[in-house]
């Protein structure tokens, strides 16, 4: 595994604009009934979701692939901004919650040391939010292992969740 520090590399970065307000998005982020829904790439399912969603508090979530293997992710709460920002660390993990080196699950996966996840939501008005998210690991890195690609499936996912739920009146 490289390590690289947080202000010398470009990190991977995603973004989507969805029509739906902010708080209908930061809903379908933070809501662990509709993060079952989309959490992972195409094909994938998630069975278990369970989360404390406050600073200090973990998300921790079973990703099935469609060959039936699972893979479980927790995730970190560090900072959140009502509707804003979250600052998160995800990581592979064990059923419990524990770190799992992705080597181990045949998944290579490069880290930058000291760096966290990063979600934002911009209101851009007229019913529409930019999600932006920044990962922990280098943006060529994120391209070659499929870690980009998945992430745009993910936010696919994500906009077919938010056009079914109920927008607010």
């Amino acid at each position: 595994m490289t390590v690289n520090t947080v202000n010398e590399i470009e990190r991977m970065v995603v973004t989507r604009i969805f029509d739906a307000p902010r708080e209908l998005v930061w809903k379908a982020w933070t809501d662990p009934k509709y993060v079952m829904q989309w959490w992972g790439p195409k094909g994938f399912t998630a069975p278990v979701c369970q989360m404390d969603f406050r600073v200090g508090g973990k998300l921790l979530c079973c990703m099935k692939a469609p060959d039936g293997q699972e893979f479980w992710n927790a995730v970190e709460y560090h900072e959140i901004v009502l509707h804003e920002k979250i600052v998160s660390l995800m990581y592979f993990s064990d059923s419990k919650g524990n770190k799992v080196d992705p080597a181990t699950l045949g998944i290579e996966h490069e880290a930058i040391d000291g760096a966290y996840d990063v979600t934002l939501f911009e209101d851009l008005g007229n019913g529409q939010t930019k999600l932006t998210f920044i990962g922990n690991e280098p943006m060529e890195s994120a391209k070659n292992s499929g870690q980009m690609e998945g992430w745009n499936q993910i936010l696919d996912k994500i906009a077919e969740v938010i056009s079914g739920m109920e927008q607010p009146k």
